[in-house]
């Protein structure tokens, strides 16, 4: 099984700084396309440690390989703005219940769909085709997909799906998402984190250098939380040549993670196969 590291391969120390120092200069121009609107076509990852949590946090046990554990989670810092998310009472007991259960309760151990925002931060690159009428955002963990509408202003999701329903406009250079109508089973985090079937997330991205973006999104959930958060990150460019979103078998790791040597030693709950 390959690991996955922080920084998205292809991407060294010394183009860090480089576009580091384009976001601090101010002095980028943000390419367009032929629609004269901003140009988001590539393969965008994040580093950090934002997919395991939100929150700052400790380095603890880990136990997930389809998340690309390496054996423990590592410390990380928090992105969200003010420090913590605003749980009521009752919501946050229900979040530390899944973050003591969350190798088996956390949906993306189970390899389902991550849902936005978590898709945009886990440790696997994603993609973003433009086209006039709407950007198609392919993701590697399991080949999840959605499309950002950029035409249907106003419009509604006749029903829930696990990536949900996206509206695409742009505000000057960066380019906002609307999105609504996501399943309430995603997490946001290996940490538990969670929400309720009235999840509202408005996403923002900006080019802020050739291989760089800022992303924000503000979650927005009254069943939940107590009131609006954001949170916020750099995404990288993947600029190793013949980049590409490659296929990741989600399914056979969670297998081996939740049954072990399934073939060997299967458990005695899960039913024999012919």
């Amino acid at each position: 099984m390959q690991h996955r590291f922080w920084i998205p391969a292809g991407v060294t120390m010394a183009a860090l700084f480089a576009m580091t120092a384009w976001a601090e200069s101010g002095t980028y121009e943000v390419p367009r396309t032929p629609d004269g609107v901003p140009d988001y076509n590539g393969i965008w990852q994040a580093m950090g440690s934002a997919h395991w949590d939100l929150e700052d946090h400790n380095a603890r046990q880990g136990a997930a390989p389809i998340l690309g554990a390496l054996g423990a989670i590592p410390a990380g810092r928090s992105v969200v703005a003010g420090g913590a998310i605003p749980y009521q009472d009752w919501a946050l007991a229900q979040r530390e219940e899944n973050r003591a259960n969350w190798v088996k309760l956390d949906p993306a151990v189970k390899c389902y769909m991550p849902g936005i925002p978590r898709a945009t931060y886990m440790p696997f690159p994603f993609q973003f085709v433009q086209s006039k009428d709407a950007i198609l955002a392919a993701y590697e963990f399991t080949s999840s997909s959605r499309v950002i509408h950029l035409n249907r202003p106003g419009s509604e999701a006749e029903l829930d799906s696990w990536m949900g329903y996206s509206l695409g406009s742009f505000d000057g250079d960066t380019l906002v998402v609307d999105v609504t109508a996501q399943m309430p089973d995603t997490w946001f985090d290996s940490s538990g984190n969670f929400h309720s079937d009235e999840l509202h997330v408005v996403e923002r991205y900006t080019r802020t250098g050739p291989d760089t973006l800022h992303y924000e999104a503000t979650i927005n959930d009254p069943k939940v939380f107590t009131e609006p958060w954001t949170i916020s990150m750099p995404l990288y460019r993947r600029i190793e040549p013949g980049a590409r979103i490659l296929e990741f078998k989600c399914v056979e790791f969670a297998e081996y993670a939740t049954y072990g040597d399934y073939y060997t030693d299967p458990p005695e709950d899960k039913p024999n196969e012919e």
